[in-house]
């Protein structure tokens, strides 16, 4: 399955995103009133980094709630990994265990197209393996 594939499976592609500046307090927020695990940083619309609940989790057992007022861009990771439209699950899936990492941006023509999550490209997966499965036992059985 393509990224393309999972974008479309998701339902739309909106990405979350604040801009540099923003206290990680703000980020926090948007994370808990979105429901999701990470957000992109962006300069106008020239995605600059990605900072997920995991970032600031790491922060504030390090340092305590005092990192809820520094900006997004100072904890965000700036060298983010990112995937192509036409990229397959696998590439993608093996990418983010490497990295130890769970939301990658979609990136096309140098323009952020999406945002898939570990869970999006698991759930791809699966369905794949399902329908691989189906078609297997149903040629087996003759059909």
């Amino acid at each position: 399955m393509l990224v393309r594939q999972i974008l479309g499976l998701k339902g739309g592609s909106e990405v979350v995103t604040l801009p540099k500046g923003v206290t990680v307090a703000q980020a926090a927020r948007a994370l808990s009133e979105k429901r999701i695990g990470a957000i992109v940083v962006v300069d106008g619309e020239v995605p600059q980094g990605i900072l997920s609940e995991r970032d600031i989790v790491r922060e504030l057992g390090r340092r305590g709630e005092g990192c809820l007022s520094d900006t997004v861009d100072s904890l965000m990771t700036r060298e983010m990994v990112t995937c192509a439209p036409e990229e397959l699950a696998d590439q993608v899936l093996q990418k983010m265990t490497d990295g130890r990492f769970r939301h990658m941006p979609v990136m096309e023509g140098g323009a952020m197209v999406g945002l898939i999550s570990i869970g999006d490209v698991v759930k791809a997966r699966l369905s794949e393996l399902a329908m691989e499965k189906g078609a297997l036992e149903d040629m087996i059985k003759g059909f």
